[in-house]
């Protein structure tokens, strides 16, 4: 715990999943003296109320962001360049504003021009996350060994990057700087189009369950059911991610399709060696992610497993 907090006022707007978790895990490691929040919910805010998590609840955005010295942004990303708008006169001289968005091009043209000059603005993106969301779905260790991405513009003061960059470090996060459109085009093969891919899979699986008496659901494979898993994402901040980054996940999307038509060919002349060596490369990729820590490297992604009833003696 820190005797002296390097931020007096961390204010966050918007409390799902990534503001809960900061809120829980910046509390734990004493970042802030006082935490702030507020919610467009009025339920949303009613019951960070009752966790008794933050310091104070209040009702707008003006509201929290009032002396704040690091204001975070934890909301859909089509939804940033009005709150900037909104709480540009009420931000306090010297006051860092971030975000948690997983585009960052569209942040910085959407929040930067309302911003006043005074501000110091360090867009970031966790790059953490479950299929969960909602006020009660944070939790403290989430970014633990997660990469958190900082974009900031070019001529942003180095004090404050460095001051935000600590701050993630001290939530357990990895934390790397690139620029604003070469995290999208990353991000657009790493994150997006896997959502993108998954959404359509799943959905073309519902298709064919209502005329299969739902068989493709009852007797989905462990393949299907991680795509479901990426599927129940938030679909309001995925709308607005495939929106935001269109030309980066069109680019990738183009050539995914490029692969996926090769494979298609190699299935359909019965090319077992083109399938093998495409899919030996791909595993190799499995494990490097697994060997960098990125993932569990135990049985059925470390998931639990039911146990066998005892026979009786």
């Amino acid at each position: 715990m820190n005797a002296t907090p390097p931020f007096k006022r961390l204010a966050l707007i918007g409390f799902g999943l990534i503001g809960g978790s900061i809120a829980r895990a910046a509390r734990a490691q004493g970042l802030a003296g006082d935490i702030v929040i507020t919610a467009r919910s009025a339920q949303t805010r009613a019951r960070v109320a009752e966790l008794g998590i933050v310091d104070r609840v209040v009702e707008t955005n003006a509201a929290a962001v009032q002396d704040a010295d690091l204001v975070i942004l934890c909301i859909p990303v089509g939804a940033c360049g009005a709150v900037a708008q909104e709480i540009a006169p009420h931000l306090k001289p010297g006051v860092i504003v971030s975000d948690v968005g997983s585009v960052k091009g569209a942040i910085v043209r959407d929040m930067a021009p309302h911003l006043p000059k005074d501000v110091h603005f360090v867009p970031a993106h966790p790059v953490a996350g479950t299929e969960h969301s909602g006020p009660d779905s944070g939790f403290p260790e989430l970014f633990i060994n997660r990469w958190c991405i900082l974009t900031p513009p070019e001529g942003t003061d180095p004090d404050a990057v460095e001051r935000l960059r600590a701050f993630w470090a001290a939530l357990g996060a990895k934390v790397e700087l690139m620029t604003a459109d070469h995290h999208d085009r990353v991000l657009a093969i790493t994150s997006h189009l896997p959502h993108l891919i998954a959404y359509t899979i799943v959905g073309t699986a519902d298709e064919l369950a209502q005329v299969t008496s739902s068989e493709v659901i009852n007797f989905s494979a462990g393949g299907f059911r991680d795509f479901t898993r990426i599927a129940a994402s938030d679909p309001t901040m995925w709308r607005d991610v495939f929106l935001a980054n269109k030309e980066a996940v069109l680019e990738m999307l183009g050539t995914f399709n490029e692969d996926l038509s090769k494979l298609t060919r190699a299935i359909r002349r019965g090319d077992g060696e083109a399938l093998f060596e495409h899919f030996t490369r791909t595993r190799a990729i499995r494990r490097g992610i697994v060997d960098i820590g990125q993932d569990s490297a135990a049985p059925d992604f470390g998931r639990p497993h039911a146990q066998l009833a005892q026979r009786p003696d």
